[in-house]
């Protein structure tokens, strides 16, 4: 019997839901979110964008929150932010979210949500939250003295799930230290005061993990992601850029030749084939044919959502509207949640 924290275990509760959700999608609800620090790429779309639609479209109630307060933990200004929250919609939008069937709304402007932070942060200790993968990560990427916030970022984010009694949570494998602080945060919640919150699992997407053009992880920091909103001609601009190295036969082997795979990975994804398949077929073709090749599947498979994205741009304020919107259903839920709270606690004066 694998233990119970174990990846093992978690892939199993995984598989589980998965198969309930296409006979009971009425039982679960989902929440997923961004951090609006830059514009959303081809690692987002397909690492968690797509599988959101997918969730939304068999009849899950699905939120997705913007944590604007999150981009704080790390970084010193949020010059940019309000232009990065305005594209996360317009993208969330392109790529087939509906703002009818899903709830997207920002962590700053529901502060029923963020008051949960005062009772979840007394049921979790220092340690736990030192321990999580996300704070040292993103502490050592800062090289930031560890803030407050993001020494709570684990609770904060049990917060975005709990408020709206999210059950289910699409999640990498790396991921999975937050889905096991929120459940405990839930669990002792309930056995502390009352029943209010449900169990949450984590739904491990399968999707294997897009690298940069370079072969890194994608990143706008390092200048090799394809975003969402770029043309098809900076598409093209910036995939001719990209480096591969001096040999002309075209292979796929990620360990010896990080830039050539990675754009074999981005051209196998977005066609379905195997990146090996497409290595073989341009074989003695060189660098100039794979980074061709490699434009047009890209160019072709977002050519629909870069021309919704278009048209949705014509109508700016429709898009805060619909943040607006999302805003307010996310109070209302949160309200509720703090009342079931506060109930619960014995703080209804």
């Amino acid at each position: 019997m694998p233990n119970e924290g174990s990846y093992e275990a978690a892939l199993k509760k995984s598989d589980s839901v998965q198969a309930d959700l296409t006979v009971h999608p009425e039982k679960y609800t989902m929440l997923t979110g961004d951090r609006p620090t830059g514009r959303l790429h081809l690692g987002h779309y397909f690492g968690t964008l797509r599988e959101r639609v997918r969730l939304q479209d068999m009849g899950i109630r699905t939120n997705i929150v913007i944590a604007d307060y999150q981009v704080i933990t790390d970084r010193d200004t949020t010059e940019h932010i309000r232009d990065n929250v305005f594209n996360m919609v317009v993208d969330y939008m392109a790529c087939g979210i509906d703002p009818e069937k899903t709830m997207i709304f920002t962590h700053s402007a529901v502060p029923a949500e963020n008051q949960l932070m005062l009772p979840f942060l007394s049921l979790v200790t220092e340690a736990e939250m030192e321990r999580n993968p996300t704070v040292k990560a993103e502490q050592e990427a800062s090289g930031h003295a560890l803030t407050g916030l993001l020494l709570t970022y684990p609770v904060h984010q049990a917060c975005d799930i709990l408020f709206c009694k999210g059950n289910i949570v699409p999640v990498g494998r790396d991921q999975l230290p937050h889905i096991e602080i929120t459940s405990k945060i839930a669990r002792r919640f309930n056995e502390r005061y009352a029943p209010v919150f449900p169990e949450v699992t984590g739904l491990l997407t399968s999707t294997p993990l897009l690298p940069g053009l370079d072969g890194r992880k994608m990143s706008k920091s390092y200048g090799n992601a394809i975003s969402l909103s770029m043309t098809a001609e900076e598409t093209a601009k910036l995939i001719k850029k990209s480096k591969t190295d001096s040999e002309r036969n075209i292979t796929f082997d990620p360990e010896n030749r990080p830039g050539v795979s990675a754009l074999l990975t981005t051209a196998g994804i977005c066609t379905g084939r195997d990146p090996k398949e497409i290595a073989d077929e341009i074989g003695m073709g060189g660098a100039g044919q794979l980074k061709r090749y490699v434009t047009e599947s890209v160019n072709s498979y977002f050519a629909p959502i870069r021309a919704r994205r278009e048209e949705l741009l014509q109508d700016p304020d429709y898009i805060w509207d619909v943040l607006h919107q999302g805003n307010e259903r996310a109070n209302v839920i949160a309200q509720q949640t703090l009342g079931e709270v506060r109930e619960a606690m014995g703080m209804v004066y």
